[in-house]
């Protein structure tokens, strides 16, 4: 699997996605996912799909960029793409990573990537774990209308998809409405380790896994470029 940065072009405008398609395959570090016209066809590919960012048109018909850009999970990223510069308040008060105008040109693309890539390469530094996750063996998550109890030995992996996670457990999976950041701060950080912006994995649940991916009961999940050196330190130290 691929370590490059995995996002969807979202604009009503075909030219527009176009142009801007053509500009992303010249950057190798850059895969795009897919083209998208409206917001709910980029909501099923975000569904389905583990996205790192979203090149988002902001006027748009029946859903807005400005308004769909708030029902993103808080993990995938945002570049606004629009050729209206009054936007432009709007768009960074939903924390968007930059703010492009049409005609978007090449090198005013580049510098928003570099923007991405020094916003969400993680901290050499291990987030910090609550006290309760240290000395319980178990969190609870909201699902179904009730608290439900996981114990961690359960847990094979965590994935976010748009604006819920799925707790993928030894015999079945919880979906609950939650950011994948608050919860890896809720486990052991010594039991689990984040290997994307999309995947958290039980360390000893890990059958194999090379400098590309790591394979959990027959799933493979991909190491992401800005969590490798991490990820790859703390797995061959224990070899």
């Amino acid at each position: 699997m691929s370590n490059k940065i995995s996002c969807i072009i979202v604009d009503d405008e075909p030219v527009a996605r176009e142009i801007l398609a053509e500009h992303l395959a010249k950057i190798e570090s850059i895969k795009v996912m897919g083209q998208c016209k409206s917001a709910l066809e980029a909501f099923q590919i975000l569904s389905s799909h583990a996205i790192d960012l979203v090149f988002l048109d902001i006027n748009m018909p029946e859903i807005s960029g400005l308004d769909f850009a708030k029902t993103i999970n808080g993990d995938i990223k945002v570049i606004f793409t629009t050729a209206y510069r009054e936007y432009a308040v709007d768009g960074f008060d939903l924390k968007a990573v930059d703010y492009l105008l049409k005609p978007i040109a090449f090198e005013r693309l580049l510098q928003a990537i570099k923007k991405y890539t020094d916003e969400t390469v993680p901290s050499i530094q291990p987030a910090q774990r609550s006290i309760e996750s240290e000395n319980n063996d178990f969190i609870f998550v909201r699902a179904d209308r009730k608290m439900i109890k996981i114990d961690f030995s359960d847990i094979l992996y965590i994935e976010s998809l748009s604006d819920y996670i799925k707790v993928r457990l030894v015999n079945k999976q919880v979906v609950t409405r939650e950011t994948i950041t608050n919860i890896e701060a809720k486990l052991p950080q010594k039991d689990f380790l984040r290997i994307h912006r999309s995947f958290i994995v039980a360390i000893n649940k890990i059958t194999s896994y090379t400098n590309e991916e790591v394979e959990i009961n027959e799933q493979c999940l991909p190491i992401s470029r800005g969590y490798k050196s991490d990820v790859l330190s703390r797995l061959n130290a224990i070899c």
